[in-house]
């Protein structure tokens, strides 16, 4: 994993503003015990140094704690980005409608057909584009 590249540093700052955000919460203090919402968002700052790092295993440890939230602190779900559920994928896609998916796959050929041509590709202001394209539509 290449983790000099826009698309990965772009989510890894979701990554990092999305943990100190649950680190703030006092809502996540009240419903876990205390101990396991410390040992909670010591696993999540592990899973982000891996990521850092180029660890790849660390996008299956992103999934299980995207979905953890969701599961375990549902009144913070809301502040899951949707591009980490996308990023993460595999379970983290069960909380995506098809419609979502679809722009997803629409961005990730963007992507790739971009990068075919040697150009760089802005994921944030694509994602944003498309995303006010579909509002016009709707």
């Amino acid at each position: 994993m290449n983790t000099n590249l826009p698309y990965h540093r772009y989510h890894l700052a979701l990554l990092m503003s999305l943990f100190d955000t649950l680190r703030a919460q006092s809502v996540l203090m009240a419903q876990v015990p205390e101990e396991s919402n410390v040992l909670f968002l010591e696993r999540f700052e592990e899973m982000v140094t891996q990521l850092q790092s180029g660890d790849q295993d660390a996008l299956y440890a992103g999934q299980e704690i995207i979905c953890q939230i969701i599961t375990r602190y549902p009144q913070v779900a809301h502040m899951i980005p949707r591009d980490l559920l996308w990023y993460f994928g595999g379970d983290c896609l069960h909380y995506m409608p098809d419609e979502e998916i679809a722009q997803y796959q629409l961005l990730d050929e963007h992507q790739a057909q971009a990068e075919a041509r040697g150009e760089e590709f802005d994921w944030e202001q694509a994602r944003l584009l498309l995303m006010s394209e579909h509002l016009r539509n709707s």
